[in-house]
């Protein structure tokens, strides 16, 4: 005769003599799997007390039975044990190192209050007061070419902007962050020196370079079509060239195509006329640590229509 128990359908057990299966049970209140439903069995024993003692017993099942009846129930669900507690060890490990980033950072911030802050505590009590930065940097947000700390940059000397690809919008397109802090820098703060960075493996521009056509549900797409004009002056001389040295050309040519943009507002354009503000491009080789710096000649420009170009002057490397 053969019977089914609830523990799975792999471990199946023949019962071909009731009284040695009966010697072979003992009582186990910790387990919670039970062999039979012991009411219908009375019928097939035929005598109760052999009953009324089984009611009290249950299966002996093995140690490794019931460990591969625990697996396969974990797999049931989808889980593995393995997996399980790989997952767990992984989550217990990212939460480690996520509070030890935050614990360098808090070491980083002590030694600056007082290494710098309290060392300068004049200085940065003028600062609390108001801001006369000299600079407005127009840079990357690529996390490899942060303004301070390749240039060096001190709170309070560079106010700073960060977008994708280091782009300047036309004056003539909708508003956006980059134009407000244009606005806020030179009307307001008054800052004597633009000066846009670029950088080499850009992804911005690369991403530019690549696209086919904008996808109007990318954010990024219909951000770096602002140097669409890079692009095209890009393919129109370098697009024999391979893809990666297409964008190393767009990327220093884009630079220049941001200056020229910032010449088409009319309060720059002022300023950089009365000689009050002059404007830059650098360019930053990350791979070999390289700088290159320019500046916008505007005198050599101004017979230029625009579209074609600006002439620039005191180009040197560092």
């Amino acid at each position: 005769m053969l019977f089914r128990c609830s523990v799975p359908c792999c471990l199946r057990f023949e019962l071909s003599n009731f009284p040695l299966m009966a010697s072979s049970i003992s009582h186990d209140p910790s387990s919670s799997t039970s062999l039979f439903n012991l009411q219908s069995q009375q019928s097939i024993f035929g005598y109760k007390d052999k009953v009324n003692d089984f009611e009290k017993t249950q299966l002996r099942v093995p140690a490794s039975f019931r460990e591969k009846a625990a697996n396969l129930q974990m797999m049931a669900s989808g889980k593995t044990p393995g997996l399980t507690q790989e997952a767990n060890d992984c989550t217990y490990e990212a939460k480690i190192d996520r509070d030890n980033v935050f614990d360098d950072m808090k070491q980083r911030f002590l030694a600056f209050k007082k290494l710098k802050y309290m060392d300068n505590l004049e200085h940065f009590e003028k600062l609390a007061d108001a801001q006369a930065p000299k600079f407005l940097v127009i840079a990357c947000a690529d996390s490899r070419v942060c303004p301070s700390a390749v240039l060096g940059f001190q709170p309070g000397e560079a106010f700073t902007v960060r977008n994708i690809a280091n782009l300047v919008p036309p004056y003539e397109s909708g508003p956006t962050e980059t134009k407000a802090a244009l606005q806020f820098s030179v009307n307001t703060l008054e800052v004597e020196n633009i000066l846009v960075i670029g950088h080499s493996r850009c992804g911005g521009i690369q991403a530019l370079m690549g696209m086919e056509e904008v996808d109007s549900r990318s954010f990024i797409h219909n951000w770096v079509i602002v140097g669409k004009k890079a692009k095209e002056s890009t393919k129109a001389v370098a697009s024999n060239l391979h893809f990666d040295h297409q964008c190393q050309h767009c990327e220093k040519t884009s630079i220049n195509h941001s200056l020229e943009r910032l010449l088409g507002y009319p309060w720059i354009e002022e300023k950089v006329r009365k000689g009050s503000l002059s404007l830059h491009g650098g360019y930053y080789d990350f791979v070999n640590c390289t700088f290159e710096k320019w500046t916008v000649d505007y005198g050599g420009s101004r017979g230029n229509h625009e579209g074609s170009g600006i002439a620039v002057k005191n180009r040197s490397f560092w």
